[in-house]
């Protein structure tokens, strides 16, 4: 079956939820740890989004904070969003977190696949298959984060990611493609680090 990889890539596009409180404003430097969320509204989050928060995360909003160094968990102009976040895919939340190794093949497969010009006669047919090949690589890079929230930016393109479906869920992982193009796992002595572990050892990333 043939996959029309733009209009694809321009569906998984439109999971992206950009409101009049998405990026960042001065009010989260006014009030840097908002008050913690309520059962009703985690509810009301987490039936929306469609998905049940990571136990140590529910607590953090139900007793500690609704953002609290990390990005804020609140109801906006397109419903339940975390604040100062443009990268999570909230169409993609549902579905499992892949593991890396379950995608290295497919992705050695595609860089092969890459269209050169020389193999083409004219631009005509060498732009066609090089904006097919651009929107399957687009689509191969927003599947990497399914299942999971870009829950704190720390700049020069660098996320910490909460895993909230799947296997790994509960888990945090860092989002290292702006300079190494990997997604790697975040642990403590071997194991992988935990939310509540990451907050209380002070956000660390691997570097």
């Amino acid at each position: 079956m043939t996959i029309d990889w733009t209009a694809e890539a321009r569906r998984l596009h439109q999971g992206h939820r950009f409101d009049a409180w998405s990026g960042r404003t001065w009010e989260q430097y006014r009030e840097p740890t908002p008050p913690p969320l309520s059962a009703s509204e985690v509810q009301e989050a987490e039936e929306e989004l469609g998905i049940t928060f990571p136990a140590e995360y529910r607590d953090h909003l139900l007793r500690h904070s609704a953002g609290g160094g990390v990005n804020r968990l609140r109801r906006g102009t397109a419903g339940w969003v975390w604040h100062g976040d443009s990268e999570t895919n909230y169409d993609l939340l549902t579905t499992d977190f892949p593991h890396p190794d379950s995608y290295r093949a497919y992705e050695d497969e595609l860089d092969e696949r890459e269209p050169l010009r020389e193999h083409f006669g004219d631009d005509g047919p060498f732009q066609r298959a090089w904006d097919d090949w651009e929107a399957a690589y687009e689509v191969h890079q927003e599947r990497k984060t399914a299942g999971a929230v870009f829950i704190r930016e720390h700049g020069c393109g660098f996320h910490a990611l909460l895993v909230v479906t799947g296997p790994h869920r509960g888990t945090m992982w860092f989002d290292g493609r702006a300079t190494c193009d990997q997604i790697l796992p975040l642990t403590l002595g071997g194991r992988p680090l935990s939310f509540a572990d990451w907050v209380d050892q002070g956000q660390p990333m691997p570097w």
